[in-house]
């Protein structure tokens, strides 16, 4: 048997699966929450919950994460020093130190200025003690990478931080977007690394030993050491391997895959069996990078997602998230007693809802906090409490306390009604605390002046009715349209008319997708078969969809691609060759397309090795193109791309596609026969 052990860290849940590869069986699943301030808990509780005896067969261990997302949406990471040459981005950058440095390089790849050698090593020698990690940027390194080159060597001779070059990472131009993918390359090492050590430790303890592959943002996978390389590539990690994981559950080919998860709704367009790649780059945290992933549409909607009742009184779901009553009441049931204690309903809230609760995670330097901030901190010490209890024992008007620095620092949680408890207080999910849900929603009930299940109904509209509304904005721009549907008075007018058709409007309209919708993830099943119905389209879950981004980390493939670009010389009929490892010029087309395809192939190789494959084909794709011209006979060259890519199949899937990804004059290898 090939099994792979496939791990998907979300934020509120941590899947395991193993899977026999041939066969396409899931033995075991397993699901354990999170735990952020140490993920190898959360990963040891999951892998023990598999109840799995055969850990010694396994053969691959497959991880996806929000990890390297997460932290650059929120600013962590180490302190970066960034080298830029030839160039100063006058835009935002987020490294601590910039030095611009002399040299760079024009589109033919000559240099535009030699570099000072002395300049740069006083430059590397000032930034020894201040940062941990260094990122290289050239001006149009993708053109001639030598530069970039010199300088990582004299980073390597006087400092022994990582150090991390644009030209590595990225082929397309856009040299504040390539800057910007290196330093964030470079503050997520330690954050990868840090995660990898920690599930080594874990299947260390398990008597697991194999190999540890990583998904990357476009669905496929690297191994452990460009992984520890190259982390910026693992940014939609999750998100990619729930569109992996939906794929091969289901053998849909074009579909809406939609998965909801405890803090996000991640939604991808399949088509042809695959998702649309973003070409720009992703944008993670405001920064656009020049890393290609998945066309991914992410929605603060989910399992998790804060329940409010807002200013107007109409309910708010999300886009926060907080932990939900009936979770933390299962571990603290006394909670439930202190959600008895209500607030009056006529008493207005200005910085919390009346269903709030708090609890303790992490200190902090006391420095950080106001004397108030120092006495809640000490009494949630001791166990979550309500806003309730905290205000009478503070003997503190509510509205005189204000929490949301405490959450922002991370020292604490919200605690409040969400999807989940709804779902609870309804009867149609029993995993938790049903009480606490029902006082939950007997209080926000309360002070909206409606029955529980009345409020019930409502609230599981306004989410049913959100994820509508997601779809549809997901497909709008799939067709590159940018128009943001909530933010569009004239759009939701119509909308609104077909999601919550009243008795006495005077016409109907409706929405059709012309595609199913495939659900996973763990709340699917009770929300979104009614969003199809609104949708007039087919759903399909499959089994297993609770843990589908797991499954999409255990069945993905490796893909590793170099690109070469070769262009007209300077001189007629020279030719010059752009690759990331060199410029070279060639006195014939012929000579320096031979050449290209002999080097790309290796270069191929020896991606798809360092990624972690053992038996791949390479797939070739050569295109020159000519402009037409009318003054003179011939067409005129503009230029030859040249592309290899290194595939190397899951088992399942090695027999059933020979020549998929095949294009232009392909020629399949096998990185065996040399």
């Amino acid at each position: 048997m090939s099994l792979v052990l496939g791990i998907d860290t979300g934020g509120t849940y941590t899947d395991g699966v193993v899977v026999e590869l041939r066969s396409k069986q899931i033995l075991k699943k397993a699901k354990a929450l999170t735990t952020r301030e140490d993920l190898s808990i959360g990963i040891r509780n999951c892998i023990t919950n598999l109840d799995f005896e055969d850990f010694k067969n396994i053969s691959a261990v497959s991880l996806s994460t929000t990890l390297a997302t997460n932290a650059i949406v929120e600013g962590r990471g180490c302190k970066v020093g960034l080298l830029m040459i030839g160039y100063n981005s006058t835009d935002s950058l987020p490294a601590e130190h910039n030095y611009v440095l002399q040299g760079g390089h024009n589109l033919k790849g000559r240099p535009n200025a030699e570099l000072d050698l002395e300049k740069t090593r006083q430059a590397i020698c000032e930034l020894k003690g201040k940062v941990d990690a260094i990122a290289i940027s050239g001006y149009l390194s993708i053109r001639n990478p030598e530069h970039e080159v010199a300088v990582m060597g004299m980073v390597n001779e006087i400092l022994d931080l990582p150090v991390v070059c644009a030209h590595q990472l990225t082929t397309s131009l856009g040299f504040h977007e390539r800057t910007v993918t290196a330093v964030l390359n470079a503050r997520l090492i330690p954050i990868i690394t840090e995660l990898i050590e920690s599930v080594k430790k874990v299947l260390g303890e398990k008597g697991i030993e194999a190999p540890i592959m990583v998904v990357k943002g476009d669905g496929c996978m690297m191994g452990e050491a460009l992984a520890r390389e190259k982390p910026i590539e693992t940014i939609l990690s999750g998100p990619a391997s729930s569109i992996i994981g939906g794929t091969f559950l289901t053998k849909t080919s074009d579909a809406l895959v939609l998965d909801m998860g405890g803090t996000t709704t991640d939604i991808a367009i399949l088509k042809n069996g695959v998702p649309k790649i973003n070409q720009e780059g992703a944008t993670v945290g405001g920064w656009l990078t020049r890393v290609q992933a998945a066309q991914i549409y992410t929605y603060g909607l989910g399992g998790d997602s804060y329940v409010q009742i807002s200013k107007d009184g109409e309910i708010q779901v999300g886009p926060q998230r907080v932990w939900p009553l009936s979770v933390v009441a299962y571990q603290h049931p006394y909670l439930v007693d202190e959600l008895k204690m209500k607030f009056d309903k006529t008493y207005d809230l200005m910085f919390a809802q009346a269903t709030d609760c708090f609890m303790f995670l992490k200190q902090a330097t006391f420095e950080e906090l106001n004397d108030q901030e120092k006495e809640v901190v000490e009494i949630l010490q001791h166990g979550p409490r309500s806003l309730y209890y905290l205000t009478q024992r503070m003997n503190l008007d509510p509205n005189l306390l204000n929490l949301q620095h405490l959450v922002n620092l991370g020292v604490l949680a919200r605690i409040s009604l969400t999807p989940t408890d709804l779902l609870h207080a309804k009867g149609t999910y029993h995993q938790w605390n049903r009480e606490a849900a029902e006082i939950g929603v007997e209080v926000l009930a309360s002070r909206m002046r409606v029955s529980s299940e009345e409020f019930i109904r409502l609230a599981s509209e306004k989410i049913i009715n959100d994820l509508c509304i997601t779809c549809l904005q997901s497909l709008v721009g799939c067709d590159a349209q940018n128009i943001k549907i909530k933010n569009t008075p004239d759009v939701m007018y119509f909308i609104e008319k077909a999601l919550s058709p009243k008795q006495d409007q005077g016409f109907d309209c409706s929405f059709k997708i012309n595609m199913p919708i495939v659900g996973i993830g763990a709340p699917v099943r009770a929300w979104l078969p009614a969003v199809a119905e609104k949708m007039n389209t087919s759903l399909i879950i499959p089994e297993h969809a609770e843990v589908a981004n797991a499954v999409g980390a255990a069945t993905g493939k490796i893909m590793e691609t170099i690109k070469v670009l070769i262009k007209p010389g300077e001189k007629d009929g020279t030719y010059l060759m752009h690759a990331p490892w060199e410029c070279k010029m060639f006195e014939s087309l012929e000579t320096a397309v031979s050449y290209s395809l002999d080097k790309a192939k290796q270069q191929a190789r020896l991606a798809a090795s360092k990624a972690g494959a053992k038996e791949f084909e390479l797939v070739v794709s050569h295109q020159d193109r000519y402009a037409q011209a009318s003054m003179i006979e011939k067409d005129l060259y503009i230029e030859s791309l040249i592309e290899i890519t290194a595939v190397e199949r899951p088992e399942w899937e090695r027999e059933e596609i020979k020549e998929k990804f095949f294009v232009d004059c392909a020629e399949p290898v096998l990185s065996n026969a040399g």
